[in-house]
């Protein structure tokens, strides 16, 4: 008897640590700088559901062909949307063209200059079968078996073995880190157990915007800078600095039309006044914020804006340490 269908599933997610002390029962993956998506490939066609269950199948056609490789087989799979940038980098900054985007005919006109690729890493049901109990060695052998490889998707290897020397490898090619998962976990969606870790050469957290400074020089009279929080186990928004840096153009032109029918009168931040002549947002939006310092009590140093995100509500955004 086939098992049931699966809907709806949320992500299994990764533990942000050091690397473990023991490199036995332990596959380094690539961590991919991009936004995380479950493809649901049934009958043909395939519907695309990022970590917080919004179908986006029409912003990424591209990757819709791949449910057809599996020649009328059912699937669900695992991956991430993901953008790469002329030297073969995953550019968190080109997916930025894409991800919010709802007219058809905008994507489709944004398609060849930044096209994007869904990266395969996981496969939770296949042919009737639920793989949600097996240990992640064979699914992984199972999704391998399928050679999912076409012009806008992939399967990458992983490795075993030196995980420092895997890591320091990352380092070199530029990558933001890996994403270390047991060999004999199973797939446990939306949990954190510490059966995935991920290992950061890059400093990178998500941060809700909770108000904004208006800016000098060249930004008189526009965003300068946004000021940002993560939410404690009480729910209250911590105050976790200002970041001034990394926008572009569009950047500026998107935040300030989208942080506009946010405002209000009072602080966000649970404790301590803002920077004299802030301007204050319901905390609503979520920013990725590469950094050079994260202090024990969620201070950023040093940060600069990578972009929005849109597949995290803000009220998940807590502070992650090792």
């Amino acid at each position: 008897m086939a098992d049931a269908f699966p809907e709806h599933l949320v992500p299994m997610l990764a533990r942000l640590a050091q690397l473990p002390a023991q490199d036995e029962g332990w596959a380094a993956e690539v961590k991919w700088d991009g936004v995380r998506a479950i493809a649901y490939c049934r009958g043909g066609e395939l519907r695309l559901e990022t970590r917080n269950l919004n179908d986006v199948t029409a912003q990424y056609p591209e990757v819709g062909e791949v449910a057809a490789q599996l020649d009328g087989r059912d699937a669900v799979l695992d991956g991430e949307l993901v953008a790469f940038d002329a030297t073969g980098q995953p550019s968190f900054e080109r997916l930025q063209q894409r991800m919010h985007l709802l007219d058809e005919r905008v994507v489709r006109q944004r398609m060849p200059e930044y096209p994007v690729t869904y990266v395969v890493f996981d496969l939770l049901h296949f042919d009737g079968h639920d793989l949600i109990a097996q240990p992640y060695e064979r699914r992984r052998k199972l999704l391998e078996a399928l050679e999912l490889d076409g012009p806008s998707w992939q399967t990458p290897g992983y490795a075993t073995g030196d995980l420092a020397a895997l890591q320091a490898a990352s380092a070199e090619q530029r990558l933001e880190g890996l994403v270390l998962k047991r060999l004999d976990s199973p797939y446990a969606p939306g949990k954190r157990n510490g059966n995935w870790l991920k290992v950061k050469n890059v400093g990178r957290q998500e941060l809700v915007i909770g108000g904004w400074e208006p800016g000098q020089g060249r930004r008189q009279g526009r965003l300068g800078s946004i000021l940002l929080g993560w939410f404690d186990v009480e729910g209250r928004l911590r105050y976790a600095g200002k970041v001034g840096t990394g926008f572009k153009q569009r950047d500026l032109d998107e935040l300030g039309a989208r942080l506009a029918p946010l405002a209000r009168e009072t602080n966000p931040f649970a404790a301590g006044r803002g920077p004299r002549g802030a301007r204050y947002v319901e905390p609503e939006l979520v920013a990725e914020i590469e950094y050079r310092e994260l202090t024990a009590d969620g201070l950023v140093r040093h940060g600069s804006f990578k972009g929005l995100r849109e597949d995290k509500p803000a009220r998940e955004v807590t502070l992650e340490l090792p």
